[in-house]
């Protein structure tokens, strides 16, 4: 549905995105993270036509975004970080006035906006004035107008920022509730927000695609293995012993506590070494008190990616 390739774009002297390319499936939802300046609102504003790309090739539904403008603008719903909404106009007069900018034809507009509305769950606001919501029904105005017209492909920038924790909860389910129907870019700072919301996530530095999978694949990469931390009784030579006999187990460190227990960090290859170890440790008679397992977060691997010197290979 979105293929990205190779896009380029210097603004004089100053690079904004230098190779940028990318893909998303039919009905899939993309996470586009990046820090401040990475070219993330350069490459969204080359995918909306509102700016030219030095070199490279960006199609929307099978159509270049430079060689037909009008057919991918069409195509695409777009709520950027501020909703574009008129606050004196009632949200069904609002939606109505933007069916009729995005061309949906007249005897289509009523049941456009009236479905919209359902989506969005703002049956109950139509006839409320848009500066008398609050935030989080502002947003959902914000996703509506970019759905009146029933677009393929949706473009979301920070749909959660300020948002307080249910209406971030209820925004989520909304827009997981658009994948199917919907192909969505979601730009967002939130990095919990994307591994709850999105399929895949494509993290761009400076200027580049870094890296592309889904958030349980990035995860994978970042550990290159597994870490258990065992709280433990018993003698420390011999727990070092065991474990360090134990295939799969990589490194072993030991820490005493105060309590004159001994806390485990156990690098292994694979999740299955974590139950071969806590079972050596039994048999050869040290009490296990307590074992977790440690996991990566999309944070730890968005730090990686983006604060090495370099550019990884995506």
């Amino acid at each position: 549905m979105i293929e990205v390739e190779h896009l380029k774009k210097t603004y004089g002297t100053t690079t904004g995105i230098t190779d940028v390319s990318f893909s998303v499936a039919r009905g899939e939802i993309l996470g586009f993270l990046g820090p401040n300046g990475a070219g993330k609102t350069t490459t969204m504003r080359i995918l909306t036509g509102y700016l030219p790309a030095d070199q490279g090739e960006a199609r929307i539904d099978g159509l270049e975004v430079h060689e037909d403008p009008m057919g991918v603008r069409q195509r695409i719903g777009y709520l950027p970080e501020t909703p574009p909404l008129y606050p004196d106009m009632t949200v069904a007069d609002f939606l109505l006035f933007v069916a009729q900018i995005k061309g949906v034809s007249r005897s289509e507009q009523q049941q456009k906006v009236a479905v919209a509305l359902e989506r969005c769950g703002l049956g109950a606001k139509r006839q409320v004035l848009i500066r008398k919501l609050s935030k989080g029904f502002r947003q959902r105005v914000g996703i509506a107008q970019a759905i009146v017209h029933e677009p393929p492909v949706m473009i979301l920038d920070e749909p959660t920022v300020g948002l307080d924790p249910r209406q971030i909860i209820e925004v989520r389910e909304l827009i997981r509730g658009l994948a199917g129907d919907h192909t969505i870019i979601l730009c967002s700072h939130i990095l919990p927000e994307v591994s709850m919301t999105c399929d895949r996530v494509a993290i761009i530095h400076q200027g580049q695609v870094v890296a592309t999978n889904t958030p349980a694949g990035l995860l994978s990469q970042l550990e290159g293995g597994v870490q258990f931390n065992l709280e433990v009784a018993g003698d420390p030579g011999l727990v070092r012993q065991v474990l360090t006999g134990l295939e799969g187990v990589q490194t072993t460190t030991l820490d005493h506590l105060p309590s004159g227990l001994i806390t485990v960090h156990l690098h292994a290859t694979a999740a299955t070494v974590g139950p071969h170890a806590v079972a050596a440790l039994v048999q050869a008679g040290i009490a296990i008190h307590e074992v977790s397992r440690t996991q990566a977060t999309l944070e730890d691997v968005f730090l990686r990616l983006t604060t090495t010197e370099g550019s990884p290979t995506p």
